[in-house]
């Protein structure tokens, strides 16, 4: 460890990362239900996020009435609760402990091509259980490859980046040379990808949940030039507590093609549907809308 990082003006986040370690300790059906009452009351005191969460829903679902979007809010919040409460258990859970909480779905869908030596994308999007899910894959399926942006704070940059290597999963920044990553999936480990979030004017403009939204197109380019099939992969949190649900659906297809705007508007549409299946865990706290096309007003 960075002995830097045990200096006094610390300790308050090493206090915070004690916290969360004891979290991870509980029986899950606590953690749930605790991270349920942590988010009820986030969504009573986050009035900035609060208001980005009813934007994008009014957004991604114009026909659903307003009390029902704001039922969903809150319920959005409850869950970004049991995703805080359970980094912990990201944290300090064992491989068999993780086996008992993750559920996998349709596993056969990673483990064959691996088998026949085909490379892979994991195509993860951004639903709350992403963290808890990318700790089963790699304990449990397969260690990955993930690109990683540097977090603000040392202490918990430093914890995450533990956590995430600590079953064999390989770490790059996410300005890191495309070359790098490419060679890494010729090696076989598969890159944990997350296609979702707004790029800013490095993107493009293809639909999303009805509205023209800036997307990074890598994922084609990833995947023609890794020669490798991509697997659409989900995080569901399951009621009450029961754990969590990891899903491996069939591979993108046709994925890539000659047409980089097609391929990036496929995946969209495709995390797109997945959204309607389990709308209140989507990662709706994000200004996933921020970067306008030039002449069109702000959404937020």
């Amino acid at each position: 460890m960075n002995r830097r990082l045990l200096h006094p003006r610390h300790w308050p986040s090493w206090v915070l990362v004690g916290i969360f370690c004891l979290f991870g300790l509980l029986p899950f059906p606590l953690l749930w239900a605790l991270g349920m009452s942590i988010g009820y009351l986030g969504y009573l005191l986050a009035g900035t996020r609060r208001r980005v969460v009813l934007r994008n829903l009014a957004l991604c679902f114009p026909d659903l009435p307003e009390p029902a979007r704001r039922r969903l809010a809150v319920l959005h919040f409850g869950y970004l609760g049991v995703a805080a409460c359970t980094q912990g258990l990201v944290w300090v859970s064992s491989r068999r402990r993780l086996r008992r909480i993750v559920e996998l779905r349709h596993r056969e869908r990673v483990d064959e091509p691996l088998r026949n030596g085909r490379n892979l994308i994991i195509m993860v999007p951004h639903f709350v259980g992403l963290e808890l899910g990318g700790a089963a894959f790699t304990a449990l399926v397969h260690p990955g490859l993930y690109m990683y942006q540097k977090i603000r704070n040392p202490v918990i940059d430093d914890r995450m980046r533990r956590s995430r290597s600590r079953f064999g999963a390989v770490s790059v920044e996410r300005n890191t040379g495309l070359r790098r990553m490419v060679r890494e999936i010729h090696k076989g480990i598969p890159l944990f990808y997350l296609p979702d979030q707004d790029p800013g004017r490095r993107g493009i403009f293809v639909p999303f949940c009805g509205t023209a939204t800036a997307t990074v197109p890598m994922l084609s380019r990833f995947a023609r030039l890794g020669a490798a099939q991509v697997i659409p992969t989900y995080a569901r949190y399951l009621p009450w507590g029961r754990g969590l649900e990891l899903s491996f659906h069939p591979p993108l297809e046709p994925f890539p093609t000659d047409d980089q705007e097609a391929d990036t508007a496929l995946m969209n549409r495709t995390i797109e549907t997945h959204i309607r299946t389990m709308p209140a865990q989507y990662f709706w706290v994000h200004r996933r809308f921020k970067t306008r096309p030039p002449g069109e007003p702000p959404i937020y």
